[in-house]
């Protein structure tokens, strides 16, 4: 995240919690990540489209195609995965997942 701006929030004791316990969990590395994908959510209901609204759709479709050939996600996080495991490897290190490196910032 090269353009990135830090903001100070207040939350209600049980969605802090929640927050925290997201974390916990493993399922999130950091608060900042249980917050960003919050927001993501959060914008991404603001912007759905509605499904009788068939010009906005064809806009849409439109916009989608001419922006070129998708490409498919797997074969790119499976050679991202490869890469970052050779690279743990020669620094004789394992490859850390959310969980693991959840439960290491527990630890400390």
């Amino acid at each position: 995240m090269a353009n990135v701006e830090k903001l100070s929030i207040t939350l209600s004791k049980e969605m802090a919690d929640a927050v925290r316990e997201a974390v916990d969990s493993g399922d999130y590395a950091t608060t900042s990540e249980v917050i960003r994908e919050a927001l993501r959510g959060w914008r991404f209901k603001r912007i759905t489209v509605d499904p009788s609204d068939t010009a906005t759709i064809r806009k849409l479709v439109e916009k989608g195609t001419a922006s070129g050939r998708s490409v498919d996600a797997k074969p790119v996080f499976d050679r991202l995965k490869k890469q970052y495991a050779a690279l743990a490897g020669k620094r004789g290190q394992k490859l850390e997942t959310r969980k693991t490196v959840a439960k290491r910032r527990r630890r400390s």
